[in-house]
């Protein structure tokens, strides 16, 4: 008699399949919402900065370096070519004006003034000359003159007694004819000597004149000759200290050649160097700050150089104030630069994670201080320490404001201690 089998209704094969179906629904479940969830990284917050946003005085400025120079600097040029022949002081050297630094020669100049002294003794001769002849021509002249004068008196005193006779019919009509005739001749020859004597004297007058101008222009162009004899000796313009002296003896220095400089010691200015990012917010007036032997300093801008070298451009700055006591040329400030009036400001602290966010967004903390999510945030100026957040973030607000380069693309992070 057969036996009825009763069949199975869990078999391998069944339970097999259904167990591999419910792996692949739970896989593709879990990566449904691990995708579709935010992206979480555990981080030891004792490897990351962790900031409080606080509101307080913010002002912008910016870090840029100073070399000390003093206020004003001459340059020594050589106004004369020549050889270095004497050398009176050393590089460093505190200068009083028109102290004698070094000595020059050059035997063309010094032949060019020789000869020179020699056209002006020589025209200066040539003058006395001239005028001792013609002081002696006018006095030829004047004896002359007293000659003519003379007779012209005679000839009258005789016209005038012959006269008297004639009308008394002493004497005859021919002598009395003569003696006129005598008395206009010797008037008419005096008018010619005074005319002459006045010609003469007039053109001795002109040829000195023209030769004492001769003379002066002579004398000009000698002491300006021996101006430039005497600037073979190099002196000092103004007090001061001697430096960057390039001169040795034996060498020879062309016309206009640098030859050294000297710094006015009564005070210092700061010579800046600042990116040209910022040219058109850099004018005369803007101060900047630096710290010296422990204690703040203000500067102002006075000049701004507005050409562009190497991607930077250059402002002189003096002290307003107290200048630092033991602060020497060639010094090297630190100096924070102003470019805004101080103001109040939410305050963000500079830090590494800027590289990566470009300040569009940073890691803010829930209250807990548990989880630091992304948030967008909008910043504005900066100062070497903060930057000035303008919408995102408020007072209180606690930050990750270290380096985020090891956080990918991570939307959250899990804060907790080791």
């Amino acid at each position: 008699m057969d036996r009825v089998i009763e069949k199975k209704k869990w078999s391998a094969k069944r339970i097999l399949t259904i167990a591999g179906i419910t792996g692949l629904v739970a896989l593709i479940g879990g990566s449904y919402f691990a995708t579709s969830g935010n992206s979480r990284l555990n981080v030891d917050t004792e490897r990351i900065t962790i900031t409080e946003i606080k509101k307080g005085i913010f002002q912008e400025n910016i870090p840029v370096n100073g070399i000390v120079l003093p206020v004003s600097t001459i340059y020594l040029d050589a106004t004369e070519g020549g050889r270095v022949e004497e050398k009176f002081v050393e590089d460093g050297a505190i200068m009083k004006k028109d102290q004698p630094i070094l000595r020059l020669s050059n035997t063309d100049l010094e032949l060019s003034l020789s000869n020179q002294e020699t056209q002006v003794f020589n025209v200066l001769t040539q003058m006395q000359i001239s005028k001792n002849n013609a002081d002696q021509n006018t006095i030829t002249r004047l004896n002359q003159m007293a000659e003519v004068d003379n007779a012209a008196k005679e000839a009258e005193r005789v016209y005038t007694v012959n006269k008297k006779l004639y009308d008394q019919k002493a004497i005859g009509l021919q002598e009395y004819k003569s003696s006129q005739n005598l008395m206009e001749y010797q008037a008419t020859r005096k008018k010619l000597t005074v005319d002459i004597l006045r010609k003469d004297s007039i053109s001795n007058r002109q040829q000195l004149s023209q030769m004492q101008q001769s003379y002066e222009r002579m004398q000009n162009a000698l002491q300006l000759m021996r101006k430039k004899v005497g600037d073979l000796v190099v002196r000092a313009p103004v007090d001061g200290q001697l430096t960057s002296l390039d001169a040795e003896i034996g060498q020879s220095k062309n016309k206009g050649e640098r030859l050294g400089q000297i710094d006015v010691l009564s005070g210092y200015k700061v010579r800046v160097d600042v990116d040209e990012h910022y040219i058109s917010r850099i004018f005369t007036g803007l101060k900047g700050t630096f710290n010296y032997a422990g204690k703040d300093y203000l500067l102002t801008i006075k000049k701004v150089y507005t050409q562009v070298t190497n991607g930077r451009f250059q402002v002189d700055m003096e002290f307003a104030g107290e200048v630092p006591k033991g602060i020497r040329r060639g010094q090297t400030l630190q100096i924070r630069l102003a470019l805004s009036d101080e103001k109040q400001a939410i305050l963000l602290a500079k830090g590494g994670f800027y590289q990566q966010t470009g300040g569009n967004w940073i890691f803010k903390l829930n209250d807990a201080g548990t989880m630091a999510y992304k948030v967008d945030i909008q910043l504005g100026m900066q100062s070497p320490d903060n930057y000035e957040v303008l919408s995102g973030l408020q007072p209180g607000d606690k930050v990750v404001t270290s380096s985020y380069e090891n956080y990918g693309n991570m939307q959250e992070l899990v804060l907790k201690k080791q």
